[in-house]
């Protein structure tokens, strides 16, 4: 057993080496930009070309060489139900070697503060609305993301076993839904709203008469813009200190209809919608209990509609680069 690491809440140094794994996806990427903001000026990030996260051996001599004191571990293999559902191996091997190889290194080099980012998949799909932190492993996951939420839980745990057996300070955080700039906007690999962004822009710029989306559009969903995502991690590491999960989200939800409505709206599509219910719904509703966020001191800024107008002119902006 190591010796407990006493963590007083507080403004983390500014100056101290920080690595954002995942630096070039949706989430690391805002992370990175929102720690820039705030003034930490020694950042460190490699792509997935740079440094494969599934070689150990690489990625305990990128630790042993850069010797980061703060970690935030948001790389990972994500996709849409699609993608969940047609390639679940990938989905679990590839989380598991990521979350194993860094979560490891951080220990052997004594990262001193580590935020571990999981998703609100890990809940049962049935899980008593709005889904509180304690209904973690309590019922059967949705078949559609099992693997990728396994795999997730199986970070959660690494992280509350690091803290009981080494005693290093170190949190994990359960975003529900996110969107923003550098989404995924592939066919195959997005999720729904930046699919739906995709879908209605298209149709829109293409004169298309109709549009049609997967399922009936009855579930609900709870969305958070990948920017206030960036601004509540950081609020975690310095504000936060337990072994369970912090859910982070906005506390409310829409139908997947009124979200499809709302972007057809901004991005100027007034075409028919058919909903194709021979395709599955997924889970009915996954709304995010973030009392206990609240109760820390941080609660979400961008509303719905504004985050979707801004991730649009982003979408719109980047056509020629974005990952599709």
């Amino acid at each position: 057993m190591g010796a407990e690491v006493t963590f007083v809440p507080g403004k983390l140094d500014r100056s101290s080496t920080f690595y954002v794994a995942g630096h070039c996806g949706l989430v690391g990427s805002a992370i990175w930009r929102n720690l820039e903001a705030e003034g930490f000026s020694a950042l460190v990030g490699r792509s997935s070309s740079e440094l494969d996260l599934k070689n150990r051996d690489d990625v305990f001599a990128f630790f042993a060489e850069t010797k980061p004191r703060y970690v935030v571990l948001a790389a990972a293999k994500v996709g849409g139900i699609l993608a969940n559902n047609s390639y679940p191996v990938d989905f679990l091997s590839d989380n598991l070697r990521i979350q194993v190889n860094v979560l490891d290194a951080a220990r052997e080099h004594g990262v001193e503060r580590l935020l571990f980012l999981g998703s609100s998949c890990i809940y049962p799909k049935f899980a008593e609305q709005p889904i509180r932190e304690e209904s973690l492993l309590t019922g059967h996951l949705e078949p559609t993301n099992d693997a990728y939420a396994i795999a997730k839980i199986a970070g959660i745990m690494h992280v509350q076993a690091t803290r009981r057996q080494y005693g290093l300070p170190w949190i994990s955080a359960m975003p529900t839904n996110l969107y923003g700039p550098g989404d995924n906007f592939s066919p195959e690999g997005s999720h729904v709203l930046p699919a739906l962004i995709r879908r209605y822009d298209e149709a829109a710029s293409n004169g298309t008469a109709s549009v049609t989306n997967w399922g009936s559009g009855s579930p609900r969903r709870e969305f958070l813009h990948v920017d206030d995502m960036a601004a509540a991690c950081l609020h975690l590491l310095e504000n936060y200190d337990g072994s369970e999960q912090v859910n982070v989200g906005t506390g409310t939800d829409v139908s997947i209809k009124e979200l499809a409505s709302i972007v057809a709206g901004v991005v100027g599509y007034d075409g028919e919608i058919i909903w194709d219910t021979t395709k599955p719904d997924g889970t009915p509703q996954k709304l995010l209990d973030v009392a206990k966020l609240s109760d820390s001191g941080w609660k979400a800024s961008i509303s719905l509609s504004d985050g979707v107008k801004r991730t649009v002119e982003w979408y719109r902006a980047n056509a020629d680069h974005i990952r599709s």
